[in-house]
């Protein structure tokens, strides 16, 4: 009999979780060898491998020194915001974003990621359009917190574990609001109660100071605190975001 879907879900999640020490710390300290380039980034994104000892795994690398300027936010910060969101992703319990460390390279300091083998067979247009995706609907709550200004349907990165993983989230937490995003399909619906008991654990590990140091040191001070203001914002509404009418609500392209 074929394993149901969220019972796959769960058995990577928690395969992932038994050994996420372990690749952190390879993706931190390990030997990057760089194999190829991924030309459709719009920033030098490398594919790489990390070996040591009986473990081998594949990592996408982002340099600093490869990052394109952006004109609303500060150049040279984006890897430390894709550091930051895995912070975010990590500390809510959302595990939507695959392990991030910033770490200094070939090319010199900047993200390290590792790679997520998703399951070519799923149609990422159908998928983006569901309503009835649980993990989808907890990246749609995440976007929200970090303030996602660029969720595209090639950014869904589902496993043929039935997890879903999303990646590229260097143009996050703005002060000003500039979530842009393919779900919108749940706009103004009252959040689910694992969304509104996820922020609460987000809230309390910001509170006991941890993580409010963490990303510190990839956020302005100003940036930390507005993304604890959209903590708080959405416990007190408890409903999904509206798009701003003041900035485009759908990335281009949208794939």
């Amino acid at each position: 009999m074929r394993e149901p879907g969220s019972d796959r879900a769960r058995r990577q999640r928690d395969s992932v979780a038994g050994r996420r020490e372990a690749v952190l710390d390879l993706l931190t300290n390990g030997p990057i060898e760089v194999e190829g380039q991924l030309f459709e980034a719009s920033n030098a994104t490398l594919y790489c491998r990390i070996r040591s000892g009986d473990m081998d795994v594949a990592c996408v690398y982002k340099p600093v020194a490869g990052e394109r300027p952006l004109w609303d936010f500060p150049h040279g910060s984006l890897a430390g915001r894709e550091v930051a969101a895995y912070a975010i992703s990590e500390a809510a319990g959302w595990e939507v974003v695959p392990p991030t460390v910033y770490r200094d390279g070939p090319f010199g300091p900047g993200m390290c990621q590792l790679w997520i083998d998703a399951d070519t067979t799923v149609d990422l247009v159908a998928l983006a359009r569901r309503a009835d995706h649980a993990g989808l609907r907890d990246m749609a709550v995440f976007d929200a917190v970090v303030n996602n200004a660029d969720r595209k349907i090639g950014h869904l990165l589902p496993t043929p574990a039935g997890h879903l993983f999303g990646c590229d989230h260097g143009v996050c937490f703005s002060e000003e609001y500039k979530l842009r995003t393919v779900l919108w399909q749940w706009r103004g619906r009252p959040l689910p109660g694992r969304a509104v008991e996820a922020l609460r654990q987000l809230r309390a590990a910001l509170d006991n100071g941890g993580l409010a140091a963490e990303l510190g040191q990839r956020l302005s001070p100003a940036e930390v605190e507005a993304t604890a203001g959209r903590v708080d914002f959405l416990l007190r509404h408890r409903v999904h975001p509206y798009p701003s009418d003041e900035w485009p609500a759908v990335p281009w392209p949208p794939v």
